[in-house]
């Protein structure tokens, strides 16, 4: 029995190390005969570990979302959709004004009739989301107002909400391994962009900054009409532009979208009706088709999530007959005509290739960023950086690899070789459990990798240390190596605890760098408890099985 259990262990050594020699070192593709070579073999291992930015070079930015425009938006938007509900609900209001700048945000709307002041007040909180805002009223006015309290909030709200979009858009586009954090101040509203392996940031920039504003919107008049110019289309509106009205660019497919795509401006205008019926927060999915399976034909399928299929398939039940705008960061795609009433999808036509389809595609899906981004900073880390951080941190490694093996050869003699096979061991592994996680390898990463190194031998350490006291104590070799392991066991275990603890706690408040030192160092630990002790062990028991009467053990 005790033979074969020695075997299942032994077993179950060759099968991992198998696995992790071939995680580390194999190809990750149909292997062909060139990947078998040395140089092939180190082409598989800078394929199959993801190196950080500071191994593999790439850009680097910092950016800034524009926190104050946000609340300017938001203000200005509140305040039309407050004089709207009023309207809707058929009370005596006058216009609307707000203040959006210098840090004061406010929207004052006039009463008519100073009588239905709280029907007015009681309508525009049920339409509009004024929770945050504080309310006064003074003649026959009302008039909210963002403290400043508030206006922190949902500063810091809106560029958690910036991270998020970016996050999707950059985790959609294909970039491996991005790093997104909050940087500087909390309320300097920077955010940190570090993608490696990308020299040429030009299309992430353009991404992330991309507008995604999709609306739906009701063309004024019982018919589309369209202008010339926007000034026409002003003047029909009696030279001044009412605040329930836009005038917006046309460029279905026609000649003015020919132009648009050469950067000219559109030759069309039409008038819609503000604010539109569903705008883009309502939108679920989106997706790049082609009806003719030709570049330069594709177009945008959309769908709405159920409260803004709800609005959509209320307002086409009522408006048959009627156009409908699709309104794309503030041009008008298309003005189809409602045949009937629609609930959940849509589409957008135009003069897309396949790349502007699947961006904008793309773009929609992730959701309208809730301010514009400006760069603040902007590095490109070159690979040859990163290849001198790698020789830096091999050789290092290597270093003190081969310092720690002459010492345990030479202090702990034939166990030390021992010690040394469990050590290269716990080295793989490390590097396997870094591809099967699809962790990061950073410069700080192979100092958790050394620092492993380092625990890994302190468990040899206290393993070969507590056998000598029991042969000392005049405990015959077997009985010395089982009480070593087992006494022993007690003490690695709770280093091992502790010191992981601390990791975690890098992993969960750290960013970047930081957490690769924590993850590599994790991995490493729980990885020794295998290495050190089951290993080593079996290694011992070998030793033993073979030589039951051993009298005296080299260590």
């Amino acid at each position: 029995m005790k033979n074969s259990s020695l075997w299942i262990r032994t077993a179950i050594i060759i099968v991992i190390t198998l696995v992790g020699i071939y995680l580390v070192f194999g190809p990750r593709r149909v292997p062909v005969a060139s990947d078998f070579t040395w140089q092939g073999i180190k082409n598989n291992l800078a394929e199959n570990i993801n190196l950080g930015l500071d191994l593999k070079g790439g850009s680097h930015l910092v950016m800034r979302v524009k926190t104050d425009d946000y609340l300017k938006t938001l203000t200005e938007n509140n305040a039309q959709a407050a004089l709207t509900a009023a309207k809707d609900a058929k009370l005596p209001v006058g216009d609307v004004t707000n203040a959006a700048e210098n840090s004061n945000y406010s929207i004052t709307l006039n009463v008519t009739d100073t009588s239905q002041m709280q029907p007015v007040i009681d309508a525009v909180k049920q339409k509009v989301d004024l929770l945050n805002w504080t309310e006064s009223t003074s003649g026959n006015s009302v008039t909210w107002s963002l403290p400043a309290q508030a206006q922190n909030v949902l500063k810091d709200q809106a560029v958690e909400q910036a991270m998020r979009i970016i996050e999707s858009r950059i985790n959609a586009f294909g970039v491996k391994e991005p790093t997104l954090a909050r940087h500087g101040a909390q309320s300097s509203g920077q955010i940190l962009l570090q993608m490696p392996g990308v020299d040429d940031p030009e299309r992430i920039k353009k991404l992330i900054g991309a507008e995604s504003n999709l609306a739906l919107m009701k063309t004024a008049g019982e018919s589309i009409q369209t202008f010339p110019t926007a000034e026409a289309a002003l003047q029909s509106l009696g030279g001044t532009e009412p605040q329930n009205r836009k005038i917006l660019p046309y460029t279905e497919d026609s000649a003015a979208a020919a132009d648009a795509a050469q950067g000219e401006q559109p030759k069309q205008f039409i008038i819609v009706e503000y604010p539109p019926i569903v705008d883009g927060s309502e939108l679920r999915d989106a997706s790049a088709f082609s009806p003719s399976g030709t570049d330069g034909d594709y177009q945008i399928s959309f769908n709405l999530k159920p409260g803004g299929a709800q609005k959509f398939g209320d307002f086409t039940g009522k408006n048959i007959g009627k156009n409908l705008a699709i309104v794309l960061n503030g041009e008008v795609k298309s003005a189809p005509t409602i045949q009937g009433q629609i609930f959940d999808s849509g589409q957008i036509t135009g003069r897309f290739t396949k790349a502007s389809a699947e961006d904008l595609a793309l773009t929609l899906k992730s959701g309208a960023l809730p301010a514009k981004i400006e760069y603040q900073e902007e590095r490109t880390v070159g690979p040859s950086l990163g290849a001198d951080s790698i020789r830096a941190g091999v050789a290092a490694s290597v270093g003190g690899l081969i310092f720690i093996v002459i010492f345990m050869l030479i202090y702990y003699r034939g166990s030390g070789i021992n010690a040394v096979i469990a050590l290269v061991l716990n080295l793989l592994l490390t590097l396997a459990a870094l591809i099967v996680f699809d962790s990061t390898l950073t410069l700080p990463g192979i100092a958790g990798l050394i620092l492993g190194i380092g625990m890994a031998v302190d468990s040899n350490v206290l393993i070969f240390e507590r056998m000598r006291e029991e042969l000392r104590a005049g405990k015959d070799v077997a009985s010395a190596v089982t009480l070593g392991f087992d006494r022993a066991f007690i003490t690695i275990i709770d280093t091992h605890i502790t010191t992981i603890i601390s990791s975690v706690i890098l992993y969960m408040y750290g960013s970047g760098p930081i957490r690769g030192f924590a993850v590599t160092l994790i991995l490493g630990l729980l990885i020794n408890l295998f290495s050190a002790v089951f290993v080593s062990r079996t290694i011992f028991m070998w030793l033993l099985e073979r030589n039951p009467n051993m009298k005296k053990i080299s260590i």
